[in-house]
């Protein structure tokens, strides 16, 4: 298991059976020690989505942080699910996206599902994100619309802009 998914669950499953913060291990690997990036923990139990919750920037000291905080959120506070229960941590599976810089996008041909994730904003200071490569996403007005409709966002009324995104998946 990658040390990101391993971080990740061990986070989750500490905060689940105790309710606290682990530290990060002191023998993690230094490159995400020294790196800031938005990251997006996902987790599935038995191939269904249990929870997501992610930053789109960094928002704490280092890359091992946010998938602490962002795999506790995504275990406890993702408002589509009930918090985990302790009987549900052995089906669980864990994905980690580590964001790369947000690009301002220019023309909607610049944009692929499967290789960009967006982030579209509204001038009311909405917004939403949705991750690249996911399953059945497979049109550009598809993944717009679904990050549209994340953030209450209505394109027809508003005016929005469109950054675009690359990630490192861990799983």
């Amino acid at each position: 298991m990658h040390p990101l998914v391993k971080l990740a669950r061990s986070a989750v499953e500490n905060y689940v059976k105790s309710g606290t913060v682990i530290a990060v291990p002191q023998d993690f690997p230094e490159e995400f020690l020294n790196r800031k990036a938005g990251v997006f923990v996902t987790i599935e139990k038995d191939g269904e989505l249990r929870g997501c919750i992610g930053t789109y920037l960094p928002y704490y000291e280092n890359v091992a942080r946010e998938i602490v905080m962002n795999a506790m959120a995504a275990a406890g506070k993702d408002h589509r699910f009930g918090p985990v229960k302790e009987n549900e941590l052995p089906h669980l599976a864990f994905t980690v996206y580590i964001l790369n810089e947000p690009e301002a996008v220019g023309s909607l041909n610049e944009l692929d599902p499967k290789k960009y994730g967006v982030i579209v904003e509204s001038d009311k200071g909405n917004i939403g994100l949705l991750l690249p490569g996911l399953s059945g996403v497979d049109s550009v007005e598809l993944q717009l619309s679904i990050a549209c409709d994340k953030a209450d966002i209505y394109p027809d009324k508003e005016k929005i802009s469109i950054n675009k995104f690359t990630v490192e998946k861990y799983q």
